[in-house]
C-alpha cells in the first residue's frame, strides 16, 4: 500500500469538507459486520460535488498514467467506484468495466460488466478499502477472464493490518489518495476532532473488533 503524504492531506481535507468521512467517537455507527464504528465513510457523496469530484478523477488519472504505464481499461467495483472509475476512465479516454461481487443468477450471468479481451492490462478503481475481500475478489474475477491486473488505485483506506497482509498475499499494488492516518492528522489539524477524540480513533484503529467490545 502506497500514498504521497501531500495528496493524503488533501484528500482527507475535502472528505471532511463534504462529509463523505463523518468523525463520531462519541456517537458510534454500527456497521453491516456488527462493528461499532467511530468513523463512517461515504465516498459516493463525492460525485455530488463537481470541484471535488473532478480532483478525485484527476488525482486518480494522474497517479494511473505515471506509475502504471499501458493501461488498456479501467475496471470500477461495484456499486460503490463504478462512478468514480467511468469518471477516471472518461479522462483518460480508455474503455470502462465493472466488477459485481457475484455473477448475476439470470441473463447471461456476468459478474463483469463491458467489453474486456484476454491479455489487456486493467487499472481497478475502487471507492473505500475496509479489509480488502471485496476489492480482491474483483481482481480475482478479473484474472479469472485472463486479463492482467497492474493495481489498484482507491480514494480512502481504514489502513487495517488485515486488508495490508491481504492485498501482500494476493500480490495486488494499492495506492490510496488518503488513508485513516492522515484524516486523523488533518482533523485535529482543522480542529475537526480534539486531542481526546484523536486518541479514542486511534485505539478503534489498531483493533476494530476489541473496541467494539467495550
Amino acid at each position: 500500500m502506497t500514498f504521497d503524504k501531500e495528496t493524503a492531506k488533501q484528500t482527507a481535507e475535502v472528505l471532511l469538507q463534504i462529509n463523505a468521512i463523518k468523525l463520531q467517537p462519541s456517537e458510534p455507527f454500527i456497521w453491516a459486520s456488527g462493528w461499532k464504528s467511530p468513523i463512517y465513510c461515504d465516498n459516493r457523496i463525492v460525485l455530488s460535488f463537481p470541484p471535488i469530484r473532478n480532483y478525485i478523477r484527476e488525482t486518480m488519472a494522474k497517479h494511473i498514467e505515471s506509475h502504471y504505464g499501458k493501461v488498456d481499461v479501467i475496471a470500477g467495483v461495484a456499486t460503490g467506484a463504478i462512478g468514480i472509475g467511468m469518471l477516471v476512465a472518461e479522462y483518460l479516454g480508455l474503455p470502462f468495466i465493472y466488477v459485481r461481487p457475484e455473477a448475476k443468477s439470470h441473463g447471461r450471468q456476468n459478474q463483469i460488466e463491458g467489453f474486456i479481451e484476454a491479455g489487456q492490462n486493467v487499472v481497478v478503481v475502487e471507492d473505500l478499502i475496509s479489509t480488502g475481500k471485496s476489492s480482491l475478489n474483483a481482481v480475482k474475477a478479473l484474472k479469472k477472464a485472463n486479463v492482467n491486473v497492474k493495481g489498484m488505485v482507491a480514494i480512502f483506506s481504514y489502513g487495517f493490518d488485515i486488508s495490508k497482509s491481504n492485498f501482500e498475499t494476493a500480490n495486488v499494488d494499492l495506492y490510496t489518495l488518503s488513508n485513516y492516518e492522515n484524516l486523523l492528522e488533518q482533523a485535529l489539524d482543522t480542529k475537526y476532532i480534539t486531542t481526546k477524540e484523536q486518541e479514542v480513533l486511534a485505539l478503534w484503529n489498531a483493533n476494530p473488533s476489541e473496541w467494539n467490545a467495550i
